[in-house]
């Protein structure tokens, strides 16, 4: 599994939630709020270089603010996010309610509507949160600022891959029932999984595929390698993201202005020695499971295998948006990083498309393809043709792919002008 990261952001101590909830209920968050009055300890904005982008400037530069300016916020919509529960003891969590409580203040955000569901993971702490929990609801909650947030946990298998095949596709079916959009931050090298595993998840999907869901997969952070849970890398492709059903999500590394958010250009994200072990590069390859669906059909570089990633944003921890954690009365301004941010933010992106169509719009991909090749393409995508791949384990180099005109499998099609993508999917998503 992966998990996004904040550089400078050592949390050594638990928060634990105190509240009573019912094994298997749905708790909601109360507006959020923090008894936290000073200044933050660290503030990856007011560096002399900084490191991160407020939300707004984020917004700016993937074309999201013109949308919100207009009204398009999410309003009357929900993403689900599927997030592993804590493990009692667990080091390092936090609430997540005083996280956002604190990130809505910082950044003049709107209380966030967020449900936990704990049926799956009975006796689970609904608002302990990982940095990964906290990193993909403020994610969501700054690109749609008006979006409900349902959480459903899932139990920690302990690295069980059967385990965690059947407790993940129980709760993508679960989630088809409590929004239009959901967000996978989690995903395995598809040769880790047997053919009926894969089978499996792939059932999960269809059936809220069946229910005009979209279903979002970050691609992975370990380049052209999978993701590994034993420390051992080879060459691969992440399952979930390269099923056909989900829209796989790639990262780049965002050029863009730190006064105005303006975005000025992109590049494959790759950067080795980022402080992570195993996250350094955009996930992204072929399957070797899953043939060509038919929307990729006459896609230049694809052949006779799914390819992945679909589209991209960013990932790169130097370059992220600003995310909030609060630690024991004192909260962080830190950056955020990994393709697991880059879920959220489509998260986000579709969930606006759905309220600007009145409808769930479900599965986008053969959309997504559609306007790749049209002649509104690099108005509605800003098209990634630097960087590759290619990563290093040790010893070990896993050759991988070059960005080029197009999409290719590193960034997919490229990261979003939303003011322009978000109108087309609207009109071009068919049922």
């Amino acid at each position: 599994m992966r998990t996004s990261f904040q550089r400078a952001v050592a949390i050594a101590v638990a928060i634990l939630f105190t509240g009573a909830v019912v094994p298997g209920t749905v708790a909601s968050a109360s507006p959020g709020a923090s008894n936290t009055t000073a200044g933050p300890v660290s503030n990856c904005l007011t560096l002399a270089s900084p490191t991160c982008y407020s939300p707004r400037q984020y917004r700016t530069a993937y074309g999201i603010q013109p949308l919100t300016d207009r009204g398009i916020t999410g309003r009357g919509q929900s993403v689900v996010l599927l997030e592993l529960a804590a493990v009692p003891g667990e080091a390092g969590l936090t609430d997540v309610r005083q996280d956002l409580g604190r990130f809505d203040s910082v950044f003049g955000l709107p209380a966030v509507n967020l449900q936990v569901n704990t049926s799956l993971a009975p006796g689970a702490s609904p608002f302990q949160a990982s940095s990964e929990y906290f990193g993909d609801i403020e994610f969501v909650h700054a690109v749609a600022p008006q979006a409900a947030v349902r959480v459903v946990l899932v139990p920690q298998a302990q690295g069980q891959v059967a385990t965690l095949t059947t407790e993940f596709a129980a709760a993508l079916r679960l989630a088809s029932s409590l929004g239009g959009v959901i967000s996978v931050s989690a995903g395995l090298n598809e040769n880790s999984f047997t053919p009926a595993e894969a089978a499996t998840l792939h059932s999960a999907l269809r059936f809220d595929t069946d229910r005009h869901v979209t279903v979002i997969f970050a691609s992975g952070d370990s380049g052209a390698a999978g993701t590994s849970l034993t420390g051992t890398f080879t060459k691969g492709v992440d399952l979930p993201a390269c099923d056909p059903l989900a829209l796989g999500v790639g990262g780049t590394s965002l050029d863009a202005s730190h006064t105005t958010g303006d975005y000025i250009g992109e590049t494959v994200w790759n950067r080795p020695g980022s402080g992570i072990p195993g996250v350094v590069a955009s996930g992204g390859g072929f399957s070797d499971d899953f043939a060509r669906p038919a929307y990729q059909d006459g896609v230049p570089g694809i052949g006779a295998h799914r390819g992945v990633p679909d589209v991209a944003s960013d990932a790169d921890l130097d370059t992220g948006m600003a995310i909030v954690v609060v630690v024991d009365g004192k909260f962080i301004i830190g950056q955020s990083g990994g393709t697991s941010v880059g879920a959220p933010t489509w998260a986000g992106i579709v969930a606006m498309a759905d309220q600007y169509a009145g409808r769930h719009l479900g599965f986008i991909n053969p959309a997504i393809y559609q306007i790749g090749r049209g002649d509104q393409y690099h108005h509605a995508f800003h098209d990634i043709t630097q960087g590759n791949n290619t990563v290093q384990f040790g010893s070990v180099t896993i050759q991988g792919f070059d960005a080029t005109t197009g999409w290719d499998p590193v960034t997919g099609w490229g990261s979003p002008d939303a003011q322009v993508l978000v109108p087309l999917l609207a009109r071009d998503v068919t049922r």
